[in-house]
């Protein structure tokens, strides 16, 4: 393990704060300006004399270039870049306990749907001011983005940022640069770079903080391409039923595949997300959705499913509540869905005969859902119910062990109640 420095130029280092595969940060005291900031040293081995660490260097200083002209609260600041020794280092914005979007890109783990958009909403009027000074980031993804403690946003890695500024003559850098899962299609496909390249990256990004899916994942970077390039991703209301129609809209716009369909500025993006703001009061908060978590969490339905296929479905499928005597379903009706007892009890029948009642954690109409066909029994609630209503579509996209959970819960459920009717019958006596 390497020793912390003591000093690295004029800071004085207080310790090690993060570590990865180009270099390490740390906490340091700047006598000059009594503060404390974080220094970013590249490792050695990427700084050397060859063609390669001649790139390095020019990516690690290009930070310095670009981030340094801009001021902005939710962009991190740039404060000093310089070589001393075999050390190249960056002196930048000290933000404590800040952690990045990446952890919040997941099923199980997504932040509050106002705090998501109050996010997009930050980054949009960032990135509208730093185009305005001629940066195009090129590089917008969640580990780019740091939410701090008090859940304010910087963003940060302005490395392979274009600069567009009449004053900045230094080469730039082309061809294939960025995170390929976050790129636009003309970075794709080695076009013309624009403002509104930002602004997919953007949507990619908030596309996978409200889903907890990358809009276009594949198993290869030909398959990324393609998917970028080419293929609409899936409508989020496939993957959430709670959100607001202006929202889906403005997700679309910016994953737009021709740049000239997108918002032309951060600012027109920000002025649509601002009037989404009203939209979102409707819209159930976390606390909500974590007591609907814990309500589902503990019924035998979903014994052996993990926390982020229970979060994906919560998200997803929809929760209906039926006085007594309401019928759910009928007999002979086309409806695709298969519905989970929260609580209460619902009688089945058929030719207006029961035939069985079902409560808390069983399902129905699961049949219905695994052949395709019309209904073969009526469903009415025998007391006032709470139910899970859960889409075809909603499993078709769901992961395939995710399905398979679903599988066995159903074939589960038909041998138990085929064992209760063999049992009912073998009981019958004849008369």
């Amino acid at each position: 393990m390497n020793a912390v420095p003591d000093k690295i130029g004029k800071y004085e280092i207080v310790e090690e704060i993060g570590r990865g595969n180009m270099g390490t940060v740390y906490s340091a005291h700047d006598p000059f300006s009594n503060r404390l900031l974080a220094i970013k040293v590249a490792h050695p081995q990427y700084i050397d004399q060859t063609r390669r660490g001649e790139r390095f260097r020019k990516l690690f200083f290009n930070e310095a270039h670009a981030a340094g002209v801009l001021e902005h609260p939710n962009i991190l600041k740039v404060y000093d870049a310089d070589v001393e020794g075999e050390l190249c280092y960056l002196a930048i914005e000290y933000v404590h306990r800040a952690q990045t979007l990446e952890q919040f890109g997941k099923p199980e783990s997504l932040l509050s749907l106002r705090e998501v958009v109050g996010i997009i909403y930050k980054l949009a009027k960032a990135l509208d001011y730093a185009h305005r000074q001629g940066v195009i980031h090129r590089d917008i993804k969640p580990s780019n983005i740091l939410l701090t403690e008090q859940r304010d946003i910087k963003l940060a890695d302005f490395s392979i940022a274009m600069i567009t500024r009449p004053d900045h003559n230094e080469t730039q850098f082309t061809g294939f640069l960025g995170s390929p899962l976050y790129m636009s299609p003309e970075q794709i496909n080695e076009e013309p770079l624009s403002p509104q390249t930002d602004i997919f990256s953007l949507g990619s990004v908030m596309y996978q903080l409200l889903t907890g899916h990358h809009p276009f994942r594949a198993m290869n970077l030909s398959g990324i391409a393609q998917k970028i390039s080419r293929e609409e991703p899936r409508q989020l209301d496939e993957y959430r039923s709670d959100l607001p129609d202006g929202l889906g809209y403005a997700v679309r716009r910016m994953l737009r595949k021709r740049a000239a369909e997108r918002y032309s500025t951060g600012l027109d993006l920000a002025s649509d997300l601002a009037m989404i703001f009203d939209d979102l009061d409707a819209v159930q908060d976390e606390d909500a959705l974590r007591e609907k978590f814990g309500t589902i969490k503990n019924l035998g339905f979903f014994k052996g499913f993990s926390d982020s296929d229970i979060w994906e479905l919560i998200r997803a499928c929809t929760w209906q509540n039926y006085p007594a005597g309401t019928t759910i379903i009928k007999e002979n009706s086309e409806d695709h869905s298969f519905y989970i007892v929260l609580s209460g009890v619902v009688s089945i029948e058929k030719n207006s005969r029961e035939v069985d009642r079902l409560q808390e954690g069983n399902c129905f109409g699961e049949m219905g859902y695994l052949t395709n066909t019309r209904r073969t029994a009526t469903v009415v609630a025998r007391t006032e119910v709470s139910l899970m209503k859960v889409n075809a579509s909603t499993i078709d996209n769901a992961a395939e062990d995710t399905q398979l959970r679903f599988l066995k819960v159903f074939v589960r459920t038909l041998i138990e109640r085929l064992s209760g009717t063999t049992t009912a019958l073998s009981q019958l006596r004849p008369v």
